[in-house]
């Protein structure tokens, strides 16, 4: 019998900006290889204000295809040519699976895919854009692209159960049955080895190693809400003067940020590091590491930084909650509430960090070894169940 040839598989994402689908569609990318598997990584341009991730790809050895519009908003007549040239790419490679991730490239990445006559489609939630992102009337139209798309897919993967039942019982994008909860997996070994306080971060920014450090990681984006950070820690410097904030990230909304700093007269004690690929100093540096979003999926630095044994408090939103095993893994505030953040956040400062324990269970259940085990076998139950005798319509 001649050998078994490789499943091809096609990961697509609007763009590798700073976030965890971006890390998470790379490993994907990277560990699916020769000989089980043909992989190709297909995303857009990434905007000028958002950090880019590509350099996290090509150090795994992929280097994405980039199909420009894909790092667009959707827009209905423009994303026709979007269509059709991922629909093309598609016939040109002839995959057994395609995989989107994000909402734009799960979009028209599977309607191109399902044109195609793609044997197995699937799409990732990393969250969702159904609450925190867009007006009333926007959010209905989404949800309809979503339902559609959802009948196209082979299967529909949530991080979190609590994201499963947000997307069949509140938004009724899809059934019960075609959901199947995969959670994150990330390359977490780096930061499980990182000793606390380790100093370089503090140093480079000149925050003595006696201060109180309270940080934030993400993009300057509203869905992140930090202007509910910055409330929070001007009633933290209240009561401990000596305390310093840092702000670990940049985007769109960088001036209001600023703006917001001064006018609280905390220019004094809050510092806009922008991007950093050393995130592993910082989580070290921090004393405490907030999340202040209005809406989540399974947030990146929340898993980074415990596995960096670093404190965490958090709204209590997505499938924050479930990561943080509702309270007993970090801190836990209602969505808005900065009296309730700055008690948390002072609160966490006068406890432990998370142990060797706890660190190394963060890493065995979020690690990319578990995962990529965990899409393997669905890729192959998936194609199992629709032989690749139905290939890509040429």
């Amino acid at each position: 019998m001649p050998p078994e040839r490789p499943i091809k598989v096609m990961q697509i994402i609007a763009r590798l900006n700073v976030g965890g689908a971006a890390v998470h569609v790379a490993l994907l990318a990277s560990h699916l290889h020769p000989p089980a598997y043909d992989s190709i990584l297909v995303a857009g341009r990434v905007g000028a204000d958002e950090g880019d991730m590509t350099y996290y790809a090509e150090g795994l050895g992929v280097t994405p295809v980039i199909v420009e519009e894909l790092g667009r908003s959707l827009h209905p007549t423009r994303d026709l040519r979007t269509l059709w040239v991922l629909t093309r790419l598609i016939r040109q490679h002839r995959p057994d699976v395609v995989h989107t991730h994000t909402a734009k490239a799960g979009f028209v990445g599977r309607v191109a895919a399902w044109l195609a006559g793609v044997p197995v489609i699937v799409h990732t939630f990393h969250g969702h854009v159904f609450r925190g992102y867009f007006s009333p009337r926007a959010t209905q139209v989404f949800l309809g692209l979503e339902r559609l798309t959802a009948g196209m897919s082979s299967a529909v993967i949530t991080l979190t159960e609590g994201l499963k039942h947000e997307l069949v019982e509140t938004f009724g994008v899809t059934t019960v049955d075609k959901v199947v909860v995969l959670p994150l997996g990330m390359d977490l070994e780096g930061f499980q080895a990182t000793p606390r306080q380790g100093g370089a971060f503090r140093a480079a920014y000149g925050i003595t190693p006696d201060a109180p450090l309270i940080g934030i990681v993400g993009r300057l984006v509203p869905v992140k809400n930090h202007a509910l950070f910055l409330e929070a820690a001007e009633q933290v410097h209240a009561v401990l003067p000596s305390a310093r904030f840092v702000i670990i990230g940049d985007g769109e909304l960088r001036p209001q940020v600023e703006a917001q700093i001064a006018a609280l007269g905390l220019s004094a004690v809050v510092q806009i590091t922008g991007w950093t690929r050393d995130l592993a100093s910082v989580y070290s540096d921090l004393d405490v590491m907030a999340l202040t979003s209005v809406n989540e999926g399974t947030p990146v630095t929340v898993i980074e930084a415990l596995a960096a044994g670093c404190p965490v408090v958090s709204t209590a939103v997505g499938g924050v909650a479930e990561l943080l095993e509702e309270g007993a893994l970090g801190g836990l505030v209602p969505s808005g509430d900065a009296d309730a953040l700055a008690q948390a956040l002072i609160t966490a400062l006068n406890q432990p960090p998370p142990d060797a324990r706890i660190r190394a269970q963060i890493v065995e259940r979020y690690g990319a070894a578990r995962m990529i085990k965990d899409v393997d076998a669905l890729y192959r139950r998936l194609l199992a169940e629709r032989p690749l005798a139905n290939r890509t319509r040429g």
